[in-house]
């Protein structure tokens, strides 16, 4: 029997969570503070990967911003739409987006090439011209950690590390190391910091997970449909149909990874150090 609503089943060390909102399954959850963003290597990728958790999201009343990285200028498939297949992949992310639920002003473009990620590794001063400059630099960190203290999110999703393209390791790498400079005081001009770094979750769009998830989003079938909707408006992008195929055998289900993102405390090394009770000890 189709399931009428959705259900979320989280792992939490030795526990199975179970319930029907993202809420009643979550360790922090904090209503008034919920704000989701999805950073999108490319403009497909996290509605491939995360249309199920953004329509969960949003029945929540959780706000959701979309942050597409690259302009997609290499994702054209015929000799035609190789001039034009910047602005052809953005109204087709208007439009995916319009079907889940997602407003334009929730929409953030970067603007960076596409393919050429490695080049925009870190921050420094932009030349002349730059289109994807602020505040006279650019680079990844810059463009994140100012997005970051924009949006102010809680909760990141993004492609998980393991995906085989270049541009989606790069994203996942220097927005791990964003997070950190956006709750510090550092290039202030990029705006407020973050009272505390967001809980970061990957979404699978084209490679298995590194380790197991531990939130699975079981969806009805009409959140289902209304994803495979989402996904065919990126008419342009024909190559990835055995992607899309792949996604409609599986059927309403997806899958999220936690990465943690602690910075270092010696106290959790200590024990291992420490010397073991002698054994005739124990018994005087």
């Amino acid at each position: 029997m189709a399931k009428q609503g959705f259900e979320f089943v989280r792992l939490v060390e030795s526990e199975r969570r179970v319930g029907t909102t993202l809420a009643s399954v979550s360790r922090h959850w904090k209503q008034e503070e919920e704000c989701f963003l999805f950073v999108s290597p490319h403009d497909d990728d996290v509605v491939i990967g995360g249309s199920l958790m953004i329509q969960s999201a949003l029945r929540e009343n959780v706000p959701v911003h979309v942050a597409v990285v690259t302009d997609g200028a290499m994702g054209y498939c015929s000799a035609g739409e190789k001039g034009s297949i910047s602005e052809i992949r953005q109204d087709e992310t208007y439009a995916a987006c319009k079907v889940l639920g997602i407003g334009k002003t929730h929409v953030h473009w970067l603007g960076f090439p596409d393919c050429q990620l490695s080049r925009y590794r870190g921050r420094y001063p932009a030349g002349a011209g730059d289109p994807t400059q602020s505040h006279g630099y650019t680079g990844l960190q810059n463009a994140f950690t100012e997005l970051l203290r924009r949006v102010r999110p809680n909760q990141i999703f993004m492609p998980t590390s393991a995906d085989l393209h270049p541009d989606h390791k790069m994203v996942h790498d220097e927005m791990l190391i964003s997070c950190f400079h956006a709750i510090g005081a550092i290039w202030p001009e990029l705006g407020r910091p973050l009272n505390r770094p967001p809980y970061i979750h990957e979404i699978a769009c084209y490679c298995n997970f590194p380790t197991p998830p531990r939130l699975r989003i079981s969806a009805p079938m009409w959140a289902f449909r209304r994803k495979l909707n989402a996904i065919a408006q990126f008419k342009s992008q024909r190559q990835i149909k055995i992607v899309v195929e792949l996604i409609e055998r599986g059927g309403p289900l997806e899958y999220l990874r936690p990465v943690e993102f602690a910075l270092y405390n010696p106290g959790i090394y200590r024990d291992m150090f420490n010397e073991p009770p002698q054994m005739g000890h124990m018994f005087r």
